[in-house]
């Protein structure tokens, strides 16, 4: 299932010569931690597996929210690429989608929840999203151009035991 993902990425990739942006909410977060929480031990395994998934897709921006969620989400494939992750407000939609219709290459946008429908709105895309709270399960990948296309991927099941933790 990984390989396949990896595959259709980087077969877009190649056929678009677009730019690719992945876009995911960012891992399970902890019960405590008030309004700006670490990530859980499942977040944490999400993450690093966010990183392997990642690894061959060309990723050479990062953007994250201003939550520690997002950037520790995005903490494990930025090490393995040494790709600094750039702040970006999580209401500011504008000045994200302005950077991302600006690269050169694949980027890494982790989002939340409520702001993903928006980004990928703002991408030029008309496709339904909605994400339950209890769902960190998806990945959406946005190439750019002047008819962008989405496609809509999910994590491997078997990074997961039957309780939904991280094996």
């Amino acid at each position: 299932m990984k390989a396949l993902a990896l595959l259709l990425l980087i077969f877009v990739s190649i056929a678009s010569a677009q730019p690719i942006v992945v876009i995911v909410r960012h891992a399970e977060k902890a019960t405590n931690g008030g309004n700006d929480p670490d990530l859980s031990s499942a977040g944490r395994a999400r993450a690093d597996a966010l990183a392997r998934i990642s690894k061959d897709s060309g990723i050479t921006a990062i953007f994250t929210t201003e939550f520690k969620r997002t950037q520790e989400t995005a903490a494990p494939i930025a090490t393995s690429t040494h790709v600094t992750p750039t702040v970006v407000a999580a209401k500011d939609t504008a000045t994200l989608v302005g950077k991302l219709h600006q690269l050169n290459g694949n980027a890494l946008v982790v989002g939340h929840g409520g702001t993903i429908p928006n980004i990928v709105k703002a991408l030029g895309l008309n496709s339904s999203i909605n994400i339950p709270d209890a769902d960190y399960s998806e990945l959406f990948i946005v190439i750019l151009g002047d008819k962008p296309q989405l496609f809509r991927l999910h994590y491997p099941d078997d990074e997961r035991n039957e309780n939904g933790v991280a094996k």
